[in-house]
């Protein structure tokens, strides 16, 4: 037996609003996460690396580093025994037989589906009536349309690459927004071995118009659990920062070993990081890519350095940070990555498996 209070009935849909409007400094997180097995693997150093089309969402540049005509790519992970879900779908294409410019388009969800909305579940006699709970979702989505071209400058390569993005976000039938962003992005190869690497995301801000639709019960709820009734508001994304680098080198007649280093750069208040400052902070991801005949891959990093408590001294603060591994086979046309790590919290106990798939559907060119 249990009790339950109007409290407790609309607790998990006040977890997951709280989420969504009521830290104005990480709209649009969800963006953060990060796509295919084979990043987060290399705890998501890719700027200078990015190669596929991935490179939608990591660099747009690397899209001019296509090795297929057709590419499509997929990955799928879930949250908390399965409650939160991440998905993820791209494609790509070279516009031309050179192959100097190409285009993509990425689509990203995140959600909880299924939530509870037991606000009617008590009626007016006190009495529970379980037919009136219904459920609703709590969902982000972006679309991010891309376009790269490359430039030969004194036999280097120098690709240039940009996103349009739309931002969709919505909480059931009470609450969503639009949002409207543009990101940037830029690689430098020198030769076949070195290459910088640099993504300017939400360079120009990001603004997302939330608007909301809650009826007169639903505000009576909110007063009475002392929470605050959301209104319609503008939040912005401020722009971040990323420079890369990445070295590649042969091991032998079949093996090569790539080793990848990103910093991330903010400007918009103090973040739990390597560097932090209330002006200015730096996070840095290190990862590596061993390839066997380009046939199977592992790869390894370490990112997300944090400061916490610990967990014997609560007065004394450590460093932790966050290690990954993974494994990419290529089938003929599809690639199969996996990688073990967690997804943007490093003190999740459980860690997350996550799958990605690419699949071209033409050939790829011979090196």
């Amino acid at each position: 037996m249990f009790t339950i209070t109007r409290t407790s009935l609309i607790i998990s849909f006040l977890l997951v609003a709280t989420t969504m409007w009521g830290q104005r400094k990480y709209s649009n997180e969800f963006l953060a996460i990060g796509v295919s097995a084979r990043a987060h693997g290399m705890a998501n150093a890719q700027v200078a690396f990015v190669d596929d089309v991935t490179s939608g969402y990591w660099n747009p540049a690397g899209l001019t580093q296509l090795k297929a005509p057709f590419q499509i790519g997929a990955m799928h992970a879930e949250w908390f025994a399965g409650i939160g879900k991440f998905d993820y779908i791209s494609i790509a294409k070279p516009l031309n037989a050179d192959k100097s410019s190409a285009v993509g388009l990425t689509i990203i969800r995140l959600g909880i589906d299924d939530i509870p909305y037991t606000i009617r579940l008590i009626e007016e006699d006190g009495s529970i009536n379980y037919d009136n709970v219904t459920s609703f979702s709590a969902a982000d989505y972006a679309v991010l349309l891309s376009y790269a071209r490359k430039i030969k400058i004194k036999g280097n390569e120098l690709s240039l690459g940009g996103n349009a993005k739309i931002i969709r976000r919505v909480i059931g039938d009470i609450g969503s927004a639009w949002g409207f962003g543009l990101d940037f992005g830029a690689q430098y190869k020198v030769g076949n071995k070195l290459s910088f690497g640099l993504m300017a995301r939400d360079v120009t801000s990001t603004f997302n118009a939330w608007s909301f639709s809650l009826n007169d019960e639903e505000k009576e709820v909110f007063t009475e659990t002392n929470n605050e009734i959301p209104e319609s508001s503008i939040e912005i994304t401020r722009p971040k920062f990323t420079l890369g680098g990445a070295y590649t080198t042969p091991l032998g007649k079949k093996t090569s070993l790539t080793a990848a280093l990103d910093m991330d750069f903010t400007t918009d208040g103090q973040r739990n990081v390597l560097v932090s400052s209330k002006s200015f902070n730096m996070d840095p991801k290190f990862g590596f890519e061993l390839g066997y005949n380009k046939f199977i891959f592992f790869r390894g990093g370490i990112g997300n350095f944090q400061q916490s408590l610990d967990d014997v001294d609560a007065s004394t603060k450590v460093w932790s940070f966050q290690p990954n591994f993974g494994i990419g086979v290529v089938l003929g046309r599809f690639t199969i990555d996996y990688s073990q790590t967690d997804i943007g919290d490093v003190a999740l106990v459980e860690k997350s498996n996550i799958f990605s798939l690419k699949i071209d559907l033409k050939n790829r060119e011979k090196n």
